[in-house]
């Protein structure tokens, strides 16, 4: 072992000549995990630290490293150092910059949901919902605490939408009721609108398509004709989940009254933000309802215009959307096409980018393929492509 070396350099020096590839295969984790590991942007943990040191035949030493990594009793007193302040700010008087400064965190936030991986997302939002909660453990004016609860629904919203993107629906679920409680208690019915919008998509992607209409209405109700994004992003949701339980009329109008949501909202909320809606989103979601009713050539015409407003940075929604296509490639009797469609779309995605989410999706593209064409051999390709571990 190197004097000082970090767990990082140590794997770095003992890949030696072989690829992130040849040691990623060797270990069972992702390539990213040990590009990561390597430039210092993420922790091993015990079980990641084992299988490399096993991998490189370390005899321990990438083990011990990430059971003891170098400089720890200093870490650990910056560490300390920085909660002690962190505590002592927490109990003095809130200054409008600050709370200026905190509302700004909770948009930019908001903001990189559009176009950050969850991973990288997670750590940063459970950091700040730290601090946010050491600061409402103390008494504020009524209108300070009112600004700081509606900061922490928002965080507990998006740190929901992270744990969905994720996978992980239970945690997410939890999370949603504490951002309920938290707009409840800031009295913001554009808050909890919003809230309930985005607590519909989950139950969306659960399956639960009756739960997820009802939520949906809710949050449109409880704007109660206010201009917010809670109806702008319920209403496709609604049209989605009602399309996919086979009520086209409901569908249409639905969609309609999301155009009048979204034509409702001021210009600084049509933005690429978890906080925002916009004619990308609009013209994605369409898409996808039509995509489910098997309307495919209004679903053609959705597609091609949602791929042609978001912007390449949007990972998530783009590959949505080409799966939507290759969808209606297979409604149209063509399973070897959308299949491989479906491939392609996946493995151009960087790796940190294949979420739980996608990978739900194209399984769904893969179970509609009927039982006599499940050996056509780009079907294979996709199930087997999709039966590979995460990463």
């Amino acid at each position: 072992m190197h004097h000082d070396e970090t767990f990082g350099q140590a794997l770095r020096r003992l890949r030696g000549t072989l690829s992130v590839r040849d040691v990623a295969r060797l270990a069972a984790v992702g390539k990213s995990t040990i590009g990561d590991l390597e430039t210092g942007r993420r922790r091993p943990t015990p079980t990641v630290a084992a299988a490399l040191d096993d991998a490189l035949d370390a005899g321990g030493e990438l083990t011990r490293l990430a059971e003891h990594p170098p400089g720890t009793p200093l870490l650990q007193q910056v560490a300390s150092l920085q909660h002690g302040v962190a505590e002592s700010l927490a109990a003095g008087p809130m200054t409008g910059a600050a709370l200026d400064e905190w509302e700004y965190t909770v948009a930019r936030h908001g903001r990189s949901t559009r176009w950050r991986p969850e991973q990288q997302l997670l750590p940063e939002l459970a950091a700040d919902i730290t601090d946010l909660q050491r600061l409402l453990a103390h008494r504020h004016p009524p209108q300070v605490r009112r600004r700081l609860l509606l900061a922490s629904a928002q965080m507990a919203g998006l740190m929901a939408l992270t744990l969905l993107k994720l996978g992980s629906h239970s945690a997410a679920r939890d999370w949603w009721r504490t951002g309920r409680s938290a707009a409840a208690a800031a009295e913001d019915r554009a808050a909890l609108s919003w809230m309930y919008a985005q607590e519909s998509y989950q139950l969306y992607y659960c399956g639960d398509l009756e739960g997820a209409v009802e939520l949906a209405a809710r949050a449109q109700q409880l704007a109660g004709g206010l201009p917010c994004v809670g109806p702008a992003l319920a209403a496709p949701l609604e049209a989605r989940a009602l399309a996919s339980l086979g009520r086209r009329e409901e569908t249409a109008a639905a969609l309609l009254r999301a155009e009048s949501a979204l034509a409702r909202l001021a210009a600084e909320e049509q933005i690429a933000s978890a906080f925002g809606y916009s004619e990308s989103q609009l013209a994605f979601h369409a898409g996808n309802a039509w995509t489910h009713l098997r309307e495919t050539a209004r679903a053609a015409d959705e597609h091609q215009r949602a791929l042609e407003l978001y912007p390449e940075s949007d990972r998530t929604d783009r590959t949505l959307v080409q799966l939507d296509r290759a969808v209606c490639l297979a409604v149209g009797g063509d399973p070897a096409a959308a299949a491989a469609a479906a491939v392609e779309v996946i493995e151009v995605l960087p790796e940190e980018h294949r979420s739980p989410l996608i990978i739900y999706r194209a399984r769904e593209l893969a179970a509609m393929v009927p039982a006599a064409r499940q050996t056509v051999p780009e079907v294979r390709v996709l199930r087997e492509f999709l039966a590979l571990p995460a990463g």
